[in-house]
């Protein structure tokens, strides 16, 4: 893979206070209760897999990344040396990043309860076919499972992979995203899955993890595939769109 001419560009509509709500929910903790620390070296561990899959990040995620490094450094200063903030009346250095949270989660929550209404109303009146269509096992397409979820599977899929293989940084530019995608698609008849990890069961490298990786989002761009997930932080499944 030549990491110099391909570079990702997706679709994210999601943000850093998006990606660090979903850490905070995939924790099962509250928002309250956040450990800076724990949330930080999260948080950053994601940025370093964009970086790694060479995807193009928007400014915010930066700039969150530092004030997260810039809390935790206040969060381990004892209170008295820690430095005097402007306008700031509470001791705890976390608050105004949870009242961030908080204000969005509100309308992040608002937004969804008012865009489902809207797909309800649009149902009220739908054209009703005279041979209703089979139903297949619902899908959920990229927009509706969050990219962190694929990240965080792609995490567990490499993490497996560097455990099982001592290959250190070997570098195997046998493959490139257009043939992987090739690959997938011959392996794929409309309307098969499989699940996330047996995608990279064949693979002999980490740059071939990283490629097929690369070669599934661009896939999904083109609405080649879906992603499927029972239930929420499940297992992923692939699923290739019926009649592409």
């Amino acid at each position: 893979m030549d990491d110099d001419s391909y570079k990702v560009r997706l679709d994210i509509f999601e943000g850093p206070l998006d990606l660090l709500l979903y850490l905070i929910k995939k924790d099962e903790i509250d928002i309250y209760d956040i450990s800076i620390e724990g949330i930080t070296k999260q948080y950053l561990d994601y940025i370093e897999t964009f970086k790694l899959l060479n995807i193009d990040l928007a400014s915010e995620f930066i700039v969150m990344a530092a004030n997260l490094m810039y809390i935790k450094s206040r969060t381990l200063l004892p209170r008295s040396e820690q430095p005097p903030e402007e306008d700031c009346e509470e001791d705890d250095p976390r608050w105004e990043l949870i009242r961030q949270l908080i204000e969005y989660k509100k309308f992040k929550d608002a937004a969804g309860t008012l865009a489902e209404k809207a797909r309800e109303q649009e149902d009220m009146f739908a054209h009703i076919p005279e041979k209703p269509p089979s139903k297949s096992r619902e899908s959920a397409p990229l927009a509706e499972i969050s990219i962190f979820d694929l990240i965080r599977a792609f995490q567990g899929v490499l993490k497996r992979f560097e455990e099982a293989h001592d290959l250190g940084d070997i570098i195997d530019d046998r493959f490139t995203v257009s043939d992987k995608m090739e690959l997938l698609l011959n392996n794929f008849s409309p309307g098969q899955s499989m699940p996330f990890k047996s995608l990279f069961a064949s693979a002999s490298t980490k740059s071939e993890v990283i490629v097929t990786f690369l070669a599934l989002l661009e896939l999904m761009k083109l609405n080649q595939f879906l992603v499927c997930q029972d239930q929420i932080l499940g297992e992923i499944e692939i699923e290739r769109r019926a009649g592409t």
